[in-house]
């Protein structure tokens, strides 16, 4: 599994290089200072045993740690299908690609577009290249047009069909709210004796 994850990415890298653009004069993050290699307007494909799961660019890249860690400027992920079809697309400030576990982090103004009108937007988001999952553990929303979703993290597939709320799940579907439920109580006293002492008079 792992060499095929890493063929993907590294057979991506030696084409890009190949077109490697000289950045704006205004543009300079410090992280060009520490990088084993920059490069400028960067394509990488993100492959899994020769299925194609994704194809990010960004505006910038940075290497480090002989190539194994990358990280990103605005960087825009798009998944597809097994067949192919585009499937979705996340757009973010930051993100970093970890070649040894086959994971990317988008970091700040995360947003996730499914094709057919899911919108998930988030502050942090990793995306697990082998099981082709999107997670996280910070504050969403997902809206589509029937219903509005938000909680404290996520599991989910890239397109958000099959989404796991993991913790305070509110929203809004088809008009009718929903709310996290309130906690736990200690239970009351038998219920016949509470709703006969309060609601039925006594009969004489």
């Amino acid at each position: 599994m792992r060499r095929a994850l890493v063929f993907g990415i590294v057979a991506s890298l030696a084409v890009a290089c190949t077109s490697k653009k000289q950045p704006p004069v205004a543009t300079h993050s410090p992280l060009a200072d520490s990088a084993d290699q920059v490069m400028y307007n960067s394509r990488f494909v993100l492959a899994d045993l020769g299925i194609n799961r994704a194809q990010m660019h960004s505006d910038t890249a940075y290497f480090f740690d002989d190539n194994t860690r990358m990280e990103f400027e605005n960087p825009v992920v798009t998944f597809f299908t097994t067949t192919g079809a585009k499937d979705a697309v996340l757009t973010s400030r930051h993100g970093t690609y970890n070649n040894r576990t086959s994971n990317m982090i988008a970091r700040k103004n995360v947003v996730v577009v499914s094709e057919d009108g899911r919108r998930l937007t988030t502050e942090e988001l990793i995306y697990n290249q082998q099981k082709n999952e999107i997670s996280s553990d910070s504050a969403f929303r997902l809206t589509e047009p029937n219903r509005q979703v938000s909680g404290i993290g996520f599991r989910s597939d890239p397109n958000m069909k099959n989404i796991l709320i993991l913790k305070g799940a509110s929203g809004l579907v088809r008009g009718v709210s929903t709310a996290p439920p309130p906690a736990a109580s200690p239970p009351a006293g038998p219920p016949a004796t509470t709703n006969s002492a309060s609601s039925t008079p006594p009969r004489r």
